[in-house]
């Protein structure tokens, strides 16, 4: 009985004593392990001069430079439409005609009018020659003392009616030869032919279709001619970055029908106003319209596709750059004390700052030497796609650290061992 407490107790002794063991190992260990230093794997690449681009994207629609929307001024039905959407048009061929029935007879209406106003003004001319005549015989007799003064004034109030009545004649036959030619003009507006050498890019009319002239608001938008020999790219820049663009610069146009093609373009215009939309919102964006000349030898672009252009506003060459991930921001951190005191003051951290508490974060790059991370301030210009360019803070020929984001954003410090490995690239196999 004795001899088998014995041997439990030794058994517990074993079980604690190897648990306590277990315990001083695992604590050395973590002792070990937190004293060791964090080492970072990063990637480099060496500060070499390039040549830098900066661009500013954009996306909009391919439009056409020169276009017509077409509008009758007359209101009818249409009777002719020789012409249909894609069709090739030239200058002064005929588009469309519209029925003109009520213009024609109005205008034999007017003519009738106008052979009258001509015949009651026949009349009054000979009337008046006759009164005119009588009047200057009157006045001769009068000057011999052979016609009173009754006679005379009589007369010349005669021949004055008379005249009045001539004159309003007159004024009748120019009005009637008026509404004719006014009728004549909408009479030819019937008949509408193209402003200009194109392509109908939009046709919303049929045959036999009513239309109204430009009395009714804008009236009918029945078609749109095109002159696709020159295109355009209508893009919104944000406002941004349209202090950056001039007329004259270089703009590289993807269109999203032309996957494997790209199109060059010339800016040729940069709107003074603004396009905003969602106005008042969080989503409120800013843009302006610029319009970007293309150069399509196949004519092969229509009016209506989406696209996306790089314009490249400024070109520096020769210039020292690092990869535009390699910069990265680190502020200037303020000194910052622990309160001593009791109660509600106690842990709270103290933070000592200038009279303007102003904190600005500098551009630093990190560069490696002797297998540590070394934080260098730098003072960036323009950048590209890939690669940003430096004016101060480098001399060219260092490595710098250009991976990964996670490591220069976040993990790297000045002074920070660090081991450098090789960039991956993707090798598809053939």
């Amino acid at each position: 009985m004795a001899n088998g407490k014995k041997k439990k107790s030794k058994k517990k002794l074993f079980i604690f004593g190897g648990i306590g063991l277990l315990l001083v190992v695992l604590l050395i260990v973590a002792f070990v392990g937190g004293n060791k230093e964090e080492i970072v794997s990063v990637q480099t690449e060496k500060v070499e001069k390039r040549t830098i681009t900066q661009t500013v994207a954009a996306t909009g629609k391919i439009n056409p430079e020169f276009k017509v929307a077409i509008n009758p001024e007359v209101t009818g039905e249409i009777i002719e439409l020789p012409v249909k959407e894609g069709d090739i048009v030239k200058k002064g061929q005929l588009l469309i005609r519209i029925k003109g029935d009520q213009y024609v007879a109005q205008k034999e209406r007017l003519e009738a009018n106008l052979q009258s106003a001509k015949a009651s003004l026949k009349m009054r001319e000979a009337e008046l020659t006759k009164v005119e005549l009588d009047y200057n015989r009157l006045k001769e007799l009068h000057s011999k003392g052979l016609a009173s003064d009754s006679e005379l004034e009589s007369s010349k109030s005669n021949y004055l009616s008379t005249k009045a009545s001539y004159q309003a004649a007159e004024a009748n036959v120019d009005q009637s030869q008026a509404s004719l030619k006014e009728i004549m003009d909408q009479i030819s507006k019937t008949s509408i032919r193209s402003p200009m050498d194109g392509v109908v890019t939009k046709l919303n009319v049929e045959l036999g279709e009513r239309v109204f002239g430009a009395g009714f608001s804008m009236g009918s938008d029945i078609m749109t001619i095109s002159d696709l020999r020159n295109i355009e790219a209508v893009v919104d820049v944000d406002e941004n970055d349209v202090v950056l663009v001039s007329v004259g610069d270089t703009a590289n146009i993807k269109v999203d029908a032309f996957k494997d093609q790209e199109f060059i373009g010339i800016v040729s215009e940069i709107g003074n106003s603004a396009n905003t939309t969602g106005l008042g919102t969080q989503q409120e964006v800013v843009n302006f319209e610029v319009k970007i000349k293309l150069i399509d030898p196949k004519n092969s672009l229509r009016p209506g596709m989406s696209c996306n252009a790089d314009i490249e506003t400024e070109t520096v060459a020769n210039i020292l750059s690092v990869p535009i991930q390699s910069v990265t921001t680190r502020s200037d951190m303020p000194q910052m004390d622990q309160a001593s005191g009791d109660g509600e003051d106690e842990g709270i951290i103290q933070v000592k700052t200038d009279k303007k508490n102003n904190f600005k974060p500098k551009e630093v790059v990190f560069l490696i030497k002797n297998g540590k991370a070394k934080s260098v301030e730098v003072e960036t210009g323009l950048s590209d796609d890939n690669y940003i360019a430096v004016l101060k803070g480098l001399e060219g020929g260092e490595e710098v650290v250009s991976g990964s984001y996670k490591a220069i954003s976040r993990e790297l410090n000045d002074g920070m061992q660090v081991r450098v490995e090789e960039k991956r690239t993707n090798n598809t196999k053939k």
